[in-house]
């Protein structure tokens, strides 16, 4: 009866630390999201005014990050640029995880010669290191942040789709399923009313543990030339303009960075959390006796 109280405490404690875990991640990634969204209005200073006369100027009581070659503001330029990279990552997220969720769900609802093909397209893709397909496929398209998103998008996808066939192909002769088909519902239906709802945890969590992995790699194709162009506020590109200074003027390739850091960390927090929440097995797991 003691070891039973003990366990029903500590399974309480564990679930209390993971709400507060989701408390504090999910309100450090909504700060960093209001301050993209928010970016014009917060910066103190121009990010694109330049001023010979204040050029590499180390960090200040003025200018709290210094300011880079042309003499801009770098905390004003960090900010603006969570909004390029952070909205990039997030668009990104959102149109692979629909893409690769529609796909998923065509293949492993219907099957037959739709999911060969889809399949093996998304084998294709899944063969090549994903970084070097993605630059191949950014310099195709002749750059640009428009280019970075489009191979990234084009190169992710088949994880969604594959991590939704599966989880399709386990229910769809379930039982409540069936009962659905017998009651008269059709195929739209039932994907959208009894099969989305049981399939979201794993895309949810995947979406969320994304965001910091595309934003990493939006900012190596940006630091690569593959991605946004000067004199935009990106966190990669500004990094790479800064590269040749990082000895002399460190501050101008570590404020981006840092930023990049910390809202990767944040996110990721965040996925690990929204894992915790969502996955039945962890749930199960911390279910039973120890």
């Amino acid at each position: 009866m003691r070891e039973k109280k003990t366990t029903i405490r500590k399974q309480k404690a564990s679930r209390n630390y993971t709400k507060l875990k989701l408390i504090v991640c999910g309100t450090l990634a909504l700060l960093i999201l209001l301050a993209a969204v928010f970016a014009p209005y917060i910066t103190p200073y121009d990010p694109y005014e330049q001023d010979l006369g204040r050029a590499l100027l180390a960090p200040c009581r003025e200018y709290l990050l210094g300011t880079d070659r042309y003499g801009r503001d770098m905390l004003s330029r960090v900010i603006m640029g969570a909004r390029t990279s952070v909205f990039s990552a997030v668009l990104l997220v959102l149109i692979t995880t629909v893409t690769g969720s529609i796909v998923g769900t065509v293949c492993g609802y219907h099957g037959g010669k739709p999911d060969t093909v889809l399949m093996r397209i998304s084998d294709v893709f899944l063969a090549f290191p994903g970084m070097v397909f993605a630059i191949a496929a950014a310099s195709v398209l002749k750059g640009g942040l428009f280019g970075a998103v489009a191979a990234l998008a084009l190169i992710s996808w088949p994880k969604y789709a594959r991590i939704v066939r599966s989880q399709v192909m386990a229910i769809k002769n379930a039982p409540y399923i069936e009962a659905a088909r017998l009651s008269g519902s059709g195929t739209i239906k039932i994907i959208i009313k009894h099969m989305i709802p049981n399939i979201a945890g794993p895309v949810i969590t995947t979406a969320v543990l994304d965001i910091g992995t595309m934003m990493m790699e939006i900012a190596g194709l940006s630091f690569l030339g593959l991605g946004a162009t000067p004199p935009a506020a990106e966190w990669g590109s500004m990094m790479s303009n800064g590269r040749s200074m990082l000895q002399t003027s460190p501050w101008i390739i570590l404020a981006p960075g840092f930023a990049i850091f910390l809202t990767v960390m944040v996110f990721n927090l965040l996925g690990d959390t929204v894992r915790d929440l969502l996955d039945p097995r962890q749930r199960k797991k911390e279910e039973l006796p120890l």
